[in-house]
């Protein structure tokens, strides 16, 4: 289906939608362009995103974009909601209606850059304006590095970084010309500590981690224009199972692990926010994975390596698979179900992720 056609169609439920006093986009004006709507230049000429926002979310078909999309909703925003497949985009866009907001789907490829300019062009066509945007695409390619192709390890910079580049390149001239708006890239911890066995996810988190950086200090003469970062450690959402192993054995990511609806809370909250933060912290080891791997990188990379090969040693054959690395999933679930299944292993898992740690501060503290 073309992009054009499934946006049409995605226009006509939107405008279908009831309207309600919590619940009030700037609808569009006859001619299709979207009427201004006096309370949100108020708000952003006070720095305020507006009670009701228009938000633009790529990656919203499953996982935390999916929980971000249904946070908005649940405060009557005007929803954009953007991934590969038109298929996975109207359930959740349904959802995100009965939520209480106004929800439209726009199939991209954020790979592609026109793709993603298109996006943009068509949030404001119908919503007039654009007030928080989340880069919420992450994929990964787990496996040795030369065992994993390079076509894997391509698609997944593409992904994770050109795609949030390319949305920041479509949204900020708007941000500019209004003089107001808020740019939020979920990172991970994966951008201040490196993974083994995850080259390209780690690269491609370390490089967003420089984009956003360098974009904070262009904007830094734009008081009202924010450039935020959102770091979780692991989040139980569907992407482990979703990405692409050339491990040949089952994935089972490490508790404790973030509950994505408080990851879709803690980005609500830096749209409403009037001083947000750049960086945000989120899971029992974020913050100290990244202090001591500052303190002692090598120690912590070594530790970290020791943890993986023991439980990929540990677990069962699970046949090779390039997952959604080239075409979507067809799944919309939020939750990856990881933390139900796995409770009994949280302490030991707990215990074994701070004694790294702190060997890690120690070591580092005992270097000439």
């Amino acid at each position: 289906m073309p992009l054009s056609d499934a946006f049409d169609d995605s226009d006509r439920h939107a405008r279908s939608a009831p309207s309600s006093a919590s619940a009030t986009p700037p609808a569009p004006a006859d001619g299709g362009e979207a009427a201004s709507d006096p309370s949100s230049s108020a708000a952003s000429a006070a720095g305020h995103v507006p009670e009701h926002p228009v938000v633009v979310i790529t990656g919203a078909s499953s996982g935390i974009g999916h929980a971000i999309a249904l946070a908005f909703a649940r405060r009557g925003a005007c929803l954009v909601l953007a991934s590969r497949s038109a298929d996975t985009l109207a359930p959740v866009a349904l959802a995100c209606r009965k939520a209480g907001g106004h929800a439209i789907g726009v199939p991209t490829d954020v790979t592609d850059a026109a793709a993603v300019q298109s996006l943009a062009d068509k949030a404001l066509r119908h919503f007039g304006r654009i007030d928080v945007w989340v880069n919420g695409v992450g994929v990964g390619a787990i496996g040795r590095f030369d065992e994993v192709p390079v076509e894997a390890h391509r698609r997944v910079v593409e992904s994770n970084l050109l795609g949030h580049l390319h949305g920041a390149h479509a949204v900020l001239p708007h941000f500019r010309e209004r003089g107001a708006g808020r740019l939020v890239n979920l990172i991970s911890v994966g951008g201040w500590v490196p993974a083994p066995y995850a080259a390209a996810y780690t690269a491609s988190k370390f490089g967003l981690r420089g984009l956003s950086e360098s974009l904070r200090a262009e904007v830094s003469d734009l008081p009202h224009v924010h450039i935020c970062d959102v770091a979780p450690t692991f989040v139980d959402s569907p992407g482990l199972s979703h990405g692409a192993n050339y491990t040949g054995r089952r994935i089972r990511p490490p508790l404790p692990m973030v509950d994505p609806h408080r990851v879709a809370d803690a980005v609500v909250a830096l749209s409403r926010a009037l001083r947000p933060r750049a960086v945000t912290w989120m899971g029992m080891g974020a913050l100290p994975g990244r202090v001591a791997h500052a303190v002692a990188p090598g120690t912590v990379a070594r530790w970290m390596r020791c943890l993986s090969d023991w439980g990929l040693a540990r677990a069962r054959p699970e046949a090779e698979s390039e997952g959604n690395l080239f075409s979507p999933s067809l799944g919309t679930a939020v939750e990856g179900g990881h933390r139900k299944r796995r409770a009994g292993t949280l302490g030991l898992v707990a215990a074994l992720g701070v004694a790294g740690l702190a060997y890690g501060w120690w070591a580092g503290r005992r270097r000439p």
